[in-house]
């Protein structure tokens, strides 16, 4: 019997891997999963701002843990660190999933938004100026409807290292476009987003599913841009199929 394929979990901004709990707990019942954190283990040192540090580290993490080639998951800035990870370490991805994110870079303008973000909370000393970033994160309904995933992703951000936020500000702003590396990837690609992801939406996924041949499309309703967090059994559901697929191509 084949062993059933391990699931690596890669979080967004300005979060950790807390925010994969939910679908951790469902996935973990068949498979090894993997949520680190990003882009190193607490209290080790960070490295100069650049996602493909992120992406070294992931690789290590898979290596210690004796674990092969992974189902490797990304959601907003993980999916910037899954990209980088199949640049870089293609022979640990067996499949990806990508959600609410997009493989482009940033235009300009964002990438200059992005610097002043690191600048003033670096200059804060606080993540102040992210921690209204719930507004933003989460879609129309859950914020209007449930307060409690509101008030439980307020707290993880206000409780993130300051310097951590403002590094991953300025990794994402220089991250390169990736669209090609994903194009020359020939295993299993699943493509998750929420319908009311404002941040990256359904113009960012269905471009990434253009980019490969036989990517599927999940679209959650209700939700978001974590739409892992507002809808875990949607994304977890979309999680089993793919790593279904590495073993079954056609399924």
């Amino acid at each position: 019997m084949t062993a059933p394929t391990p699931i690596v979990l890669l979080h967004a901004f300005p979060l950790d891997h807390r925010m994969w709990d939910e679908v951790a707990a469902g996935l973990a019942r068949t498979h090894h999963v993997l949520a680190p954190d990003l882009p190193v283990a607490l209290g080790e040192p960070l490295p100069e701002p650049a996602l493909e540090h992120a992406a070294d580290a992931v690789a290590a993490a898979i290596r210690a843990a004796g674990s092969g080639p992974a189902v490797v998951v990304g959601l907003s800035m993980g999916g910037y660190v899954a990209l980088a990870l199949l640049e870089r370490h293609p022979e640990l991805v067996a499949a990806l999933a990508l959600v609410d994110t997009k493989s482009t870079a940033d235009t300009p303008e964002a990438a200059a938004k992005r610097r002043q973000v690191a600048d003033a909370v670096q200059e804060a000393g606080s993540v102040d100026p992210v921690r209204a970033m719930p507004d933003v994160l989460l879609g129309e309904t859950t914020r209007s409807a449930r307060p409690d995933v509101v008030e439980r992703v307020t707290a993880w951000i206000a409780e993130q290292d300051p310097a951590r936020v403002s590094w991953a500000q300025r990794a994402m702003a220089a991250r390169p476009d990736r669209t090609d590396v994903l194009r020359a990837f020939d295993g299993p690609v699943t493509v998750v987003v929420g319908d009311e992801d404002s941040v990256t939406g359904t113009d960012a996924a269905e471009h990434m599913v253009a980019a490969v041949e036989q990517a599927l499309l999940v679209v959650v309703p209700r939700v978001g841009h974590l739409s892992a967090v507002e809808d875990a059994d949607a994304v977890r559901s979309a999680l089993a199929d793919l790593a279904q697929r590495v073993h079954d191509p056609v399924a």
